[in-house]
């Protein structure tokens, strides 16, 4: 028989040389995503390969999470989502992972005028209409079209007058997985001139989700300009250059680098913080091209997105305030996640030399980003 001294010692050290880097528990569940809303059937969908797993709801079409491996091999959950439809309707912030339509970001005073004819949308952020109103796309159940590990077609119809628009307006959205890249591809149809602009809202952090602050990730965006708001956040018209400002990320920098100068800086200030549209640098209008880069130094994931879009939306999170509670059972704090938004530019309808958002009937509305996945040693 052994001494008891030495067999605490043998156990001591038995867990200290096996013991091997936490996993994060798995908490979802598909019976919390199977019900109905309106009368139409939601569920919960899993795209994988030995990369990436994606988990996608039909209800917004929402990327619930996103998991993918760190530096060391651990599998990490780098989407903000929540664990039940429930927990999405009752959310104080209703656009995560989601589907953004018919039109992304804001728009003044819900107004906007085509051919002569004035059209009124629900007001829904201070005195301007944000991402489609509050009955956009992110809150309509999407038909899945078909499904499989690789890929999830879903589509939507939109009738004419759904929260003012004109027109009615079919949506077909594709999420596909290849290798360590998730794609989605836009396609839409109209049969009468309407503004569009469709995004997905996911919120990013990189160490996991409710894993801390972002503002020590690295974040490069190849903008040489971005669109200055005046203080409801609707752009002001002028395309401005990034240079000797704060928006400058042209070089790899972290993302809370230059909040010291949020009192100084008159952007910074109304947006409280990052909370802006950055022009993409292209060769030409409409092509696929790297926008942005993000690196969380500590996990080493990095994420690549690539877009045909003419811009993209960079919002820091400062809104977040810990009312929501996320999949795991944290707080979604200040701070504590990242949206990085491909778009056309805010509030397009009435800014004139803006590109164009106007879709007309008979034209195909297409465009595609892509969300690359890699690990930075």
């Amino acid at each position: 028989m052994f001494p008891k001294k030495i067999i605490i010692t043998i156990i001591s050290f038995m867990f200290l040389f096996c013991e091997t880097p936490k996993k994060e528990e798995f908490v979802l569940k598909k019976s919390d995503f199977q019900t109905q809303i309106k009368g139409k059937e939601t569920d919960l969908y899993l795209l994988k390969n030995d990369q990436i797993k994606v988990y996608i709801t039909n209800f917004g079409g929402r990327i619930v999470s996103l998991l993918t491996p760190d530096k060391r091999g651990i599998m990490g959950d780098v989407v903000l989502g929540f664990k039940s439809i429930e927990d999405y309707q009752k959310a104080k912030t209703p656009f995560h992972g989601c589907l953004i339509g018919r039109f992304g970001n804001r728009i003044a005073k819900g107004k906007f005028e085509i051919d002569g004819i004035q059209y009124e949308l629900p007001i829904n952020n201070n005195e301007n209409h944000l991402h489609g109103g509050p009955e956009g796309f992110h809150n309509q159940v999407w038909t899945v079209l078909s499904s499989d590990e690789n890929s999830i077609v879903m589509s939507y119809f939109s009738k004419n007058g759904e929260m003012g628009y004109p027109g009615n307006l079919e949506v077909e959205v594709t999420y596909t997985l290849d290798n360590n890249e998730l794609s989605i591809d836009y396609k839409a149809t109209t049969d009468q001139t309407t503004p569009i602009n469709l995004t997905n809202h996911a919120f990013f952090n990189l160490a996991g989700e409710a894993k801390g602050s972002i503002n020590d990730h690295l974040l490069m965006l190849n903008a040489e300009h971005f669109t200055p708001v005046d203080g409801s956040l609707i752009p002001l018209g002028e395309i401005r250059s990034v240079e000797g400002t704060p928006f400058d990320f042209r070089k790899t920098k972290t993302i809370g680098q230059d909040l010291n100068l949020q009192e100084s800086d008159t952007q910074l200030r109304y947006g409280g913080g990052y909370d802006h549209n950055f022009v993409l640098k292209k060769e030409s209008y409409g092509s696929m091209s790297l926008a942005a880069r993000v690196v969380d130094p500590k996990s080493g994931r990095q994420m690549e997105i690539f877009t045909k879009e003419p811009g993209i939306q960079f919002y820091g999170g400062n809104f977040m305030d810990g009312s929501d509670v996320g999949k795991y059972g944290t707080q979604f704090e200040y701070r504590g996640s990242f949206a990085l938004e491909t778009q056309h530019y805010p509030d397009s309808p009435n800014q004139p030399n803006f590109p164009n958002t106007l879709l007309q009937a008979g034209d195909v509305y297409q465009t595609k980003s892509i969300y690359k996945f890699s690990v930075e040693e």
